[in-house]
């Protein structure tokens, strides 16, 4: 009798343990898809005036009114445009107070999936 239970604990043992192999997560949950920013004009490091354009693209599943860029910790107005294939055309100017300095032009997002993002690139200012 006292094998015939030591049979069983072991058959338990042996089902508990592959049991646990598999996790005890959730399938329904969604790995953070973060907006990208992409296509950035003028390129990394140009050196620019004072007061000039920039522009870069947002990815499709980025929330369009919660796109923010600053410069030099300064807020630009931005312009946001649906592209064809589901991005956004985003596009400012530099503050004209910025010159003769390199300057970070920072960007950050929500996308979809509720995750925030951030990008950017420097432009040198003459």
């Amino acid at each position: 009798m006292k094998q015939y239970n030591t049979l069983w604990i072991l058959a338990l043992m042996i089902v508990a343990n592959t049991s646990w192999a598999y996790g005890g997560g959730s399938s329904s949950t969604k790995a953070c898809d973060k907006p990208k920013f992409t296509d950035y004009a003028p390129a990394e490091n140009a050196q620019v005036a004072a007061g000039s354009a920039f522009s870069f693209t947002a990815s499709k599943n980025t929330y369009p009114s919660t796109i923010k860029v600053s410069v030099k910790e300064q807020p630009v107005n931005i312009a946001t445009d649906k592209k064809n294939d589901g991005t956004f055309a985003v596009s400012g100017k530099l503050p004209s107070s910025v010159k003769g300095t390199y300057a970070r032009i920072t960007i950050s997002a929500d996308a979809q999936s509720n995750c925030k993002g951030a990008g950017g690139w420097l432009v040198k200012v003459e």
